[in-house]
Formats: structure tokens, C-alpha cells, sequence
């Protein structure tokens, strides 16, 4: 593996998830982050280049998963699926022939169009212990040499293994929205593995049939009746995958990496990626979280890209009102005091903060598809004429619209590590420059 000799620049991504959003009328035709008090933000903007980013395509709606991968400079072919990022997060053991998908608990009714979602995961009431006993009773299943076995992760979240020969590659069950049909699982058209995947899902609508009974039959549910709470009687499937070999980010880019963050999802990238990983807590004060994982980042002497990540903004957003968003983002941007001051004052220092995609606060979409605003603060960074941080402002800057792994080849130019086109030092072509490559000797002859 390559190695940069020496550190140089320090890189530090602060990446506020969900940060994107849309305007509302209430909020003066503002989204949320125009509407926030951001003093640090637009101090930092003011500081450097602006843009805007998308992760992809303009218009796609990444989950964050996706986004990170493919802002790392991952290729969306090569992605692994939620699933398995889960089940690495959670320390889950499994095979890496197993395909592992996302699973959790809702409410269906039947109607003349089949089963339609009336509760969605995130609607489940419920003690967790009562939660947890309906994931309980869902023992291990077996159907044509396949092997269901369900783990609970997390208050209405499971990572559903598939052992056997089985493929990543079929439909999800769980429609997303409220008053949609569960979809029946089915192989994808053009995969692969066709009969792999033919069997996989035959097998998994069978066992999601199986659920279903157990779930509808269970004490709990009987028990939800009668206090009129919606019965938690199916376990939708979501965004399968398998273990895909990924080059490591420090072979690809150059450089040591690590990532701040709390979520067993993040950990389980930081860990496929080959990234140290610091799993944090999430507490009451946003900007206090914030402040404290930038101040982590400052003092780390043994990585070069350091990744700090927090979901406040985004978990704010799905609660669907565009002012609790525009609060968190107030608390969001006073922990960005230190970061402001320590970029000011070294010249050792490039701070990159961007979101990994729109998380519209009004909506029928889980996210969006429009860019988000980004801002490069560092000694080798032009200085544009944004002077506020938003989707608007910072669309008119000097970075114009990066997308996928654009953003980090502009870091590695601004952090002086990029290399010539064209240039090779030893036998692998690297966007950076690298040192460990064969010193030339003499030859006996000549």
C-alpha cells in the first residue's frame, strides 16, 4: 500500500446530513438552513470557494449510504448494499457468500389490491420490550435450502440474513409510503444470477408470508387491538447486498482516513472502506455534539481525512416540520465555533462542509434530489464573493456544481496531493502522488 510521507494538509469534512431542503412559505419561501441562524457557516463561506454538490446525478435521491460511498469516490457498480453496512456496523456475523437486507416492523391492511402499508416503521408505538418480542417470535426459517435467520438491531429495526444459495439480487417489499401495496419480491430484470435470484425471492415471499402469520396470530398484536393501536403483523424487505471487495481509501486516495459518527451504518462503511471509525453518541444539544467531534478531529495526530458526520438536520427533517429543521441547524452551526477559529489561524488546514443530500421537510420523498451547498476554506482556496451558507448563496460561487467523486479530487488538489495526469510513479496510475513506489538502481550492465 501506498503512503504519503509527512502529513502536510489536514483535512477535516464536516458533513451535515439531510442539510438540503426546500423552500416553505411560512418560512418566507426560505428553506430551513436560510431561515437558521448561521453565523459560523456564513463566516466560513466567506472564507473560501462555494458551491453546490450532488453525490450522483442532479435529481436522484440518494439514501446516505450511497452518497457517502459515492463522495468517497466509490463506484455505485462496487456498492455493498445497507444491508450489509447493518450488519457489519452491528457486529452481526455472517458469511460473505450471505445476502443481508434491511428488515423492520409495520402495520398492513387488506384491501382488494392485496396487503397496503397503513403503518410505517417509524409509526410503530410500542415498548420496547413488546417491539422486541415480536421480533422474537420470528425463529430462524427455513424453504429450498435457504436459511432465514433475523437479527434485531435497534428499537423497530432488524438485518435479515439469507443463507444459502441465494442473491443480492431482487425487488424490495416495503413500498415507503402510506397506502401503497407491499410489493411482491421479485428477481431484478438483466441481473446476473438469474436463477440465484429467482430462487432467492420465491423463498423470501414465502417467509415473509410466514412472518406475516406469526406476527397477525401474536399475543402483542392482540394486545395492540385492544388499546386501538395498529397491529405491527408484516416485516417488509429493503436494500439487499452482499460483501463486495472494496479497494481501501487510503490506497485509492493517498490518504489515512477516519470518520466521526454515530449509526451502526457509518461504521459498518468506515469498516468495508478500511476507515479508523469513532462511534459517538448523539445527545440533547446538537452544536455541543458537533462542537465536541470537531474538537476530536482538531486534535488527531494520526490521520490525514477525517470525516465528521452528524444527522441532526436530517433526523430533524423527517419529523416534517421545516421549523424544528431550521432549529437544529441554529444548534448545528454553534458548534462550529472552534472549527472557524482553528481554520483562521493555521495555514496546515483545509475544511471542506457540504451534506450528503436534500432532506425535504414536506414531502412524500424520503430525500431529494437537489444539490446541497458546499464550502472549501483553506490557505490554497480562492477566496469567492458568497458571504451566507445555503442551497442559494452558494450556488453563485467559484466551485460552480461538483458531483460524485469530483468532490475528492478537488480536495486532493487544494491539500497540494494531486497528481499530473498522465503521470505514474510504479506500476498503478493514482490520483495523488505517491512515495512508496521502487527507487531506480543501476544496472549491472550499460
Amino acid at each position: 500500500m501506498d503512503n504519503v510521507s509527512g502529513f502536510g494538509m489536514k483535512i477535516i469534512v464536516v458533513l451535515l446530513d439531510g442539510l438540503g431542503d426546500r423552500s416553505y412559505s411560512h418560512l418566507g419561501y426560505r428553506t430551513p438552513l436560510q431561515a437558521a441562524e448561521t453565523p459560523h457557516l456564513d463566516r466560513l463561506a466567506a472564507l473560501g470557494s462555494n458551491g453546490l454538490y450532488h453525490a450522483a446525478r442532479v435529481g436522484q435521491c440518494l439514501p446516505s449510504e450511497t452518497a457517502h460511498y459515492l463522495m468517497f469516490g466509490y463506484d455505485l457498480e462496487n456498492f455493498p448494499g445497507r444491508g450489509l453496512l447493518e450488519a457489519v456496523g452491528y457486529g452481526l456475523s455472517f458469511d460473505d457468500h450471505d445476502v443481508l437486507s434491511l428488515a423492520h416492523l409495520v402495520g398492513i391492511e387488506w384491501e382488494d389490491k392485496g396487503p397496503v402499508l397503513v403503518q410505517a416503521r417509524k409509526d410503530i408505538r410500542g415498548s420496547r420490550r413488546d417491539i422486541a418480542r415480536l421480533y422474537a417470535a420470528l425463529t430462524p426459517y427455513d424453504t429450498e435450502n435457504i436459511r432465514f435467520e433475523l437479527h434485531h438491531t435497534h428499537t423497530n429495526d432488524a438485518v435479515l440474513i439469507l443463507k444459502g444459495r441465494v442473491s443480492p439480487f431482487i425487488s424490495d417489499s416495503d413500498p415507503m409510503v402510506v397506502g401503497r401495496p407491499i410489493a411482491r419480491v421479485r428477481p431484478l430484470a438483466g441481473n446476473p444470477e438469474p436463477d440465484e435470484a429467482a430462487r432467492t425471492a420465491g423463498a423470501l415471499n414465502r417467509y415473509l408470508t410466514y412472518c406475516h402469520r406469526v406476527l397477525a396470530g401474536h399475543e402483542v398484536n392482540g394486545l395492540r387491538r385492544a388499546e386501538n393501536l395498529p397491529p405491527a403483523n408484516f416485516l417488509p424487505t429493503l436494500r439487499a447486498g452482499r460483501r463486495i471487495l472494496q479497494e481501501p481509501f487510503q490506497r485509492r486516495w493517498g490518504l489515512s482516513a477516519m470518520m466521526i459518527a454515530s449509526g451502526a451504518v457509518f461504521e459498518g462503511l468506515a469498516h468495508e472502506l478500511g476507515m479508523a471509525f469513532v462511534r459517538v453518541e448523539d445527545g440533547e444539544d446538537p452544536g455541543e455534539d458537533l462542537r465536541g467531534r470537531v474538537r476530536m478531529a482538531l486534535t488527531d495526530h494520526a490521520h490525514q481525512f477525517i470525516h465528521v458526520h452528524t444527522k441532526a438536520a436530517d433526523e430533524a427533517a423527517h419529523t416534517g416540520n421545516p421549523h424544528r429543521k431550521q432549529l437544529a441547524i441554529s444548534a448545528l452551526d454553534r458548534g462550529l465555533d472552534e472549527l472557524l477559529a482553528a481554520v483562521t489561524e493555521r495555514e496546515d488546514l483545509l475544511v471542506a462542509i457540504t451534506a450528503d443530500h436534500s432532506t425535504p421537510s414536506v414531502s412524500d420523498l424520503i430525500h431529494s434530489g437537489e444539490p446541497v451547498p458546499i464550502s472549501l476554506v483553506g490557505s490554497t482556496v480562492r477566496r469567492d464573493r458568497v458571504e451566507a451558507f445555503d442551497e442559494v448563496s452558494c450556488s453563485g460561487g467559484s466551485l460552480g456544481l461538483l458531483r460524485g467523486k469530483e468532490f475528492m479530487l478537488t480536495i486532493l488538489n487544494h491539500a497540494d496531493r494531486a497528481s499530473l495526469l498522465g503521470h505514474r510513479l510504479g506500476e498503478t496510475a493514482t490520483p495523488y502522488v505517491p512515495d512508496a513506489y521502487e527507487a531506480f538502481q543501476l544496472s549491472d550492465e550499460g
